[in-house]
């Protein structure tokens, strides 16, 4: 799957991602955010070699019960889940390496 382009204002439901199969990444950002922008190029390096992982790019910010069920506190944070479970999650990444090796722990394809 490509990486979307803009962070999405409508956000699935926290029971909706718990209940969820296979691999996938939500990015909590907001598309004013420069560090978020900043991000973006080693981000999308990162998932060019894991197609097929699911990536959600959540608008996150003050009330936003989404953000606040996983305790989200800096942009961009990138949670990686498997099956639902958080099983990793990067803060203001910088490097595409970090993001890659927490994509290889969920994508047994890549």
């Amino acid at each position: 799957m490509p990486t979307p382009a803009a962070y999405r204002t409508e956000q699935p439901e926290r029971t909706a991602i718990d209940a969820s199969k296979g691999a996938a990444v939500i990015e909590f950002g907001t598309n004013w955010c420069g560090i978020c922008n900043a991000a973006q190029p080693v981000i999308v390096e990162a998932f060019a070699s894991h197609p097929q992982v699911e990536h959600i790019k959540v608008d996150d910010g003050s009330g936003r019960p989404l953000g606040r069920s996983f305790n989200i506190k800096l942009w961009p944070t990138l949670i990686f889940l498997q099956d639902g479970r958080e099983v990793a999650r990067l803060v203001r990444p910088t490097e595409a390496p970090p993001i890659a090796d927490a994509l290889a722990g969920i994508d047994p394809i890549g």
